[in-house]
């Protein structure tokens, strides 16, 4: 048996090029975690803090805590996809880690993940879970429906050996297989399912995760290993929700069979979401087992020359760009890191192939999280600075104040008292307005969380479901996808023009207070529910092609259909949570920067009357009152200079690449 520690102590491979751009990622993620936290506990230290701001800071850490960079592999049967993991990503272990030898084929959909808060172990869902509704997503949170298997951290044998579990099948009647909607005799495709003896090979298990504390999974990596066709079709969650959530895809296709019928019906229908710009974006093409062209009767030159011309071919096929498809041997790229045979990882395009993949998807998301922390905290910072600014300038105009006093009798100060008096009594009368209008902005915000609640899409799905029993096919479900779509993207755009009604609303309150009582001029924060109705349209479309694929064509059934349409709920209803949980979390952030201003300009209003009553009572102790103001003033110039120094990290462009 070979021990942790030991296993510690063998030398390592070097690290390849995905591995480095990940943890330089993970770096950027972890300093942008530390601004954050910097932030907050400056804030509160300076009583510029709020509740809700608070909460929001504490989410956007959590967020970027739990960061996850997913990589899905797609492709038919015995294409190598599984070796391909194992090439990339484990090769360290100096074997097999993921069954991949002749006759082992991944038969459910595989995670790869860590989660610290769980021991390193294989949760395997089981196949009869398929006869409910409940999606795997829904499952996730029901931790008793799992089979849990613990892996031996200090046995890469018998961690390989656990992992047999992923390709286990049982043989089944007929019917039972198609209560399960995993056969059905007219798909041809279905045929190798069925054995000799009349009974129908399924799989054991519905989904498996690997909990595993490898350093790529430590750092945030996700990899999804995707069986071929059938399960693709049978599984509408991987189509719908798993495979669009990925940051990237990896498609992988055999040199020694090219693009088959089935390889461009899951690229067609399954991967490929082609973008305005017709561009198969996220989506790179590994063309594996190129070694079966390494002809030893050729020369170099001419199996080069055959590698490229079916690489070229491939891109053509497939419609996309000579650059996404990458020409690489998974096998011999695992043989010749287990080797540490140099030559022989380089001709296996393996590191051409990491390479591409870290210059993809890394730097995307990078760029989406950034964009997420700057709308999330850059303007709370800006209006920070904002606060800032305003004490600042009435700590200014105090000891201008004050100044002028000098050489004054006390009624001059007495009037100066008597007005600043006025002026409050002003602005508390318009408070009272204020809170009025905070009223009325409450009822707007009530309206706008009802249009967009869960339980106005529960009730139109309801209805759409109603509208589909006894209609369970695909004319039918195309009925019903249309109405329960067309119900919520026009529910979304009443949510929308809401949403703008509220923005008017707090700009007029904005504008009162800039006008009457020269606070700040600042623009309420802006929000549009256009990318969430963008992100439903497209569900809609995925639906639609998925539904016009020859496999729902050709199956017809009741169970595949209703669990289709399940699903497609569930991932709408997801994005309408989502979409709920944006717009609160905003109507309570535009309100964020009045507040603040009205409280700050309160404080300062009392604070200047407070120094007007001081001098007026000690008038020999001028001088030392506008000391006291000037000492405050250089303090906030500095705490100025660091909120600065803040918004210019967050807002730093993003680290060239080396």
């Amino acid at each position: 048996m070979i021990s942790a520690q030991r296993l510690k102590e063998r030398p390592r491979l070097a690290i390849n090029e995905f591995s480095r751009r990940l943890g330089e990622y993970k770096h950027w993620r972890d300093d942008l975690i530390e601004i954050i936290n910097e932030y907050q506990t400056w804030v509160e230290s300076h009583g510029l803090a709020s509740g809700e701001e608070d909460l929001q800071l504490y989410e956007l850490i959590d967020t970027l805590r739990s960061d996850k960079l997913t990589i899905a592999l797609a492709g038919e049967f015995s294409r190598g996809k599984t070796e391909l993991i194992n090439a990339i990503f484990f090769a360290d272990q100096r074997q097999r880690l993921l069954p991949s030898e002749a006759g082992r084929t991944t038969m459910c959909p595989t995670e790869l993940r860590y989660d610290a808060t769980e021991s390193a172990c294989l949760k395997l869902l089981p196949i009869e879970t398929r006869k409910t509704a409940t999606t795997i997503s829904e499952y996730r949170r029901t931790p008793a429906a799992w089979t849990v298997i613990p892996l031996d951290l200090d046995s890469p044998k018998k961690i390989a050996e656990t992992f047999l579990q992923i390709v286990k099948t049982k043989p089944v009647t007929m019917n039972q297989a198609e209560e399960l909607g995993l056969y059905h005799p007219g798909v041809e495709a279905m045929s190798y399912m069925l054995n000799n003896d009349g009974m129908v090979e399924i799989p054991v298990w519905r989904h498996a995760i690997i909990n595993y504390p490898h350093p790529l999974l430590k750092q945030g990596l996700v990899v999804l290993d995707t069986p071929g066709l059938n399960s693709l079709g049978t599984e509408p969650e991987l189509t719908l929700s798993m495979l669009p959530g990925a940051q990237a895809v990896l498609f992988v296709l055999a040199a020694d069979t090219g693009v088959t019928r089935t390889d461009l019906e899951i690229w067609k229908n399954h991967v490929c979401l082609i973008t305005k710009g017709g561009k198969a974006e996220g989506r790179l093409v590994a063309l594996n087992k190129i070694d079966t062209l390494w002809d030893e009767l050729s020369n170099d030159t001419a199996i080069a020359a055959a590698i490229a011309r079916q690489t070229q071919e491939t891109a053509r096929t497939l419609g996309v760009g000579r650059n996404q498809v990458l020409p690489v041997s998974a096998q011999k790229g695992l043989l010749g890191k287990i080797k540490s045979d140099h030559a022989l990882i380089d001709r296996s395009g393996l590191p051409v192939l990491e390479t591409t993949l870290s210059n993809d998807i890394i730097p995307a998301r990078q760029e989406l999280l950034r964009e997420r922390v700057i709308h999330d905290i850059g303007s709370m910072v800006e209006t920070t600075s904002a606060m800032i600014e305003a004490r600042l300038n009435a700590v200014a105009e105090q000891i201008e104040e004050l100044r002028a006093l000098s050489g004054e009798n006390r009624e001059a100060i007495q009037n100066l008292v008597a007005h600043w008096r006025d002026e409050k009594q002003a602005y508390d009368q318009t408070l009272v307005s204020f809170q009025s209008m905070r009223a009325v902005l409450s009822d707007q915000v009530k309206i706008l969380l009802d249009y967009l609640s869960v339980e106005t899409f529960d009730e139109l799905a309801h209805k759409s479901r109603q509208n589909m029993a006894g209609s369970w096919t695909t004319p039918g479900l195309r009925d019903g996808m249309k109405a329960l779509f067309d119900g919520a993207l026009e529910t979304m755009e009443k949510a929308n023009k809401q949403t703008q009604q509220i923005r008017s609303l707090v700009q007029s309150v904005y504008n009162k207070f800039h006008s009457e009582h020269g606070l700040a001029k600042i623009k309420p924060m802006n929000f549009s529910l256009l990318p969430y109705r963008s992100q439903l349209q497209k569900l809609y479309e995925e639906a639609e092609r998925f539904r016009n694929s020859p496999r729902m064509i050709i199956t017809e059934q009741h169970f595949v259909v209703q669990k289709f349409f399940v699903t497609l709920v569930s991932q709408a209803r997801e994005l309408i949570q989502e979409c709920n949980a944006a717009a609160r979390a905003w109507s309570k952030a535009i309100m964020g920067p009045i507040l603040l201003q009205v409280r700050e300009h309160k404080i300062l209003m009392d604070q200047r009357l407070e120094n007007l009553k001081k001098v007026h009572e000690d008038f020999d102790n001028l001088g030392g009152r506008v000391a006291e103001l000037e000492s405050s003033h250089q303090n906030l110039e500095n705490q100025q200079l660091v909120i600065r120094n803040m918004l210019r990290k967050i807002n730093q462009p993003l680290p060239l690449d080396p």
